[in-house]
């Protein structure tokens, strides 16, 4: 069904329609006056809409009036031929009698987004009980009213308790690790040590309902929610075909916390404090994959890559940082590290990775296949957007590439958006890492169809906003 919504106002420019659903962005509000809003009204729908799977799409002409539409899914159940009276969910989970049904415990304060979930969970064929805070949750199960099979609960939750919290005490409530996933927005790293720490599935919000309902759906499947002892078992040993993970992070607690992922991966595990550490301890050896911290007292994370890359190491290297700085990540990639991960990084994103620095490394097909496809990502940009493109690269904010190009501020922010979409990349650090592997692999002029990646701007020029 299309649901749209016409009228007959003054339009909206064709280089103003992605524009319109970035936060604060106003096309009729240019000196910033409260009384007109804050430009966020099209953000948020645009957002929900992502959560709720329903596409939102606007056509408009200038002088005559806009279109705004949404689309949502038909139900099937109960037509014609449609003889039980079910059918494959809108968000295309397995019919019900391939996937494990349980019960599960919804914690969640926001009303909307807590019935949203239950309903969709119930239509899944789960049962589903909720709570508005750990107070509430932990009523239900000293009732007897309950005995989840996993629970779902937000990690910012009111009156003093927080998701984790609810989590430990429910299990102790128990007697039982019941499995839990944890829906956090932008956290601290601590949190997410805290959350790994506590053998929690974290997921970021927004979350769509097809993601959860699969990472649900694998959960129940995979016995995790079958009476596991409070007492974790021990970790499998490592397994000695797998790669060696070399972690280099100055913060104790990041290292345990990486420590404890790999190893539960099969994985064996190193951790060195300091650089200088990690080079007075290292031979090249069997198979490997180093994580390091890019701010490091001593020798920095990128003084490290640059080391290795003099001494002719082609140990596949993950460098991750607290910042969005994209000229850091251009810095790092050239000087040899193969990923560019910004924190917070959730243990899935982590995991997969490494398993995706390591399959290249190993197998020099993946990384050919790699660098075509980067280079067709890139080849589909306009002349004008790679420029603006290898500005943005260099480290210039849009104000300065404005004023290098003659053009308007927001016409640049309009091709910085529009490069982003075309290359699906989803920061800047992942542009970045497309735009080198679309490169040539020598300093030579580049192929037709690639880019070469352009060097950081000098230090004294503004950080990219």
């Amino acid at each position: 069904l299309n649901i749209e919504v016409w009228d007959t106002g003054i339009g909206i420019p064709a280089n103003e329609i992605e524009a319109i659903f970035n936060e604060y962005h106003q096309l009729d509000n240019a000196a910033r006056e409260r009384a007109h809003g804050l430009g966020l009204g099209l953000s948020i729908v645009q957002r929900y809409g992502v959560l709720l799977g329903h596409p939102v799409r606007v056509r408009s002409w200038p002088g005559k009036g806009s279109v705004f539409s949404i689309e949502v899914p038909l139900s099937t159940r109960g037509r014609a031929g449609d003889h039980n009276g079910t059918a494959k969910n809108s968000i295309g989970a397995a019919p019900a009698s391939a996937a494990r049904h349980g019960v599960i415990l919804v914690i969640e304060d926001n009303t909307d987004l807590r019935e949203l979930v239950a309903l969709m969970l119930e239509e899944e064929g789960h049962r589903v009980n909720t709570a508005v805070d750990g107070s509430t949750a932990l009523a239900l199960v000293a009732q007897g009213a309950l005995r989840p099979d996993l629970i779902l609960t937000d990690y910012n939750l009111p009156n003093g308790m927080d998701g984790l919290r609810v989590v430990a005490k429910l299990r102790e409530a128990l007697q039982e690790t019941i499995p839990a996933i944890v829906l956090t927005g932008d956290i601290s790293t601590t949190a997410l040590r805290d959350i790994s720490l506590q053998s929690c599935v974290q997921l970021n919000k927004p979350v769509k309902l097809a993601d959860l309902a699969r990472v649900i759906e694998g959960m129940l499947s995979s016995g995790q929610a079958s009476n596991r002892p409070l007492i974790a078992s021990p970790s499998p040993a490592s397994d000695n075909s797998l790669p060696v993970i070399l972690i280099v992070d100055d913060n104790e607690g990041v290292r345990q916390t990486l420590r404890g992922v790999f190893e539960e991966e099969g994985h064996r595990v190193q951790d060195y404090a300091s650089a200088e550490a990690f080079l007075e301890a290292w031979r090249p050896g069997p198979a490997a994959c180093l994580l390091i911290d890019a701010s490091l007292p001593g020798m920095s994370g990128l003084d490290l890559l640059k080391s290795l890359e003099r001494s002719g190491s082609a140990l596949p290297s993950i460098m991750i940082t607290g910042t969005t700085d994209v000229t850091m990540a251009v810095q790092a990639m050239k000087a040899g590290a193969s990923d560019f991960i910004e924190k917070p990084v959730s243990r899935a994103e982590l995991v997969a990775s490494v398993a995706r620095v390591l399959e290249q490394a190993k197998d020099a097909s993946k990384r050919s296949a790699w660098r075509a496809s980067a280079a067709l990502q890139v080849a589909g940009l306009t002349a004008r957007q790679r420029e603006i493109m290898d500005l943005v690269l260099a480290g210039s904010p849009s104000k300065n590439i404005a004023a290098d190009l003659g053009i308007s501020q927001r016409t640049v922010e309009n091709h910085r958006a529009a490069i982003m979409k075309r290359t699906g990349a989803r920061s800047l650090p992942g542009l970045a890492r497309l735009a080198l592997a679309a490169a040539p692999a020598s300093d030579k002029e580049p192929n037709p169809g690639e880019t070469a990646l352009p060097s950081p701007a000098p230090a004294k020029r503004p950080s990219l906003k």
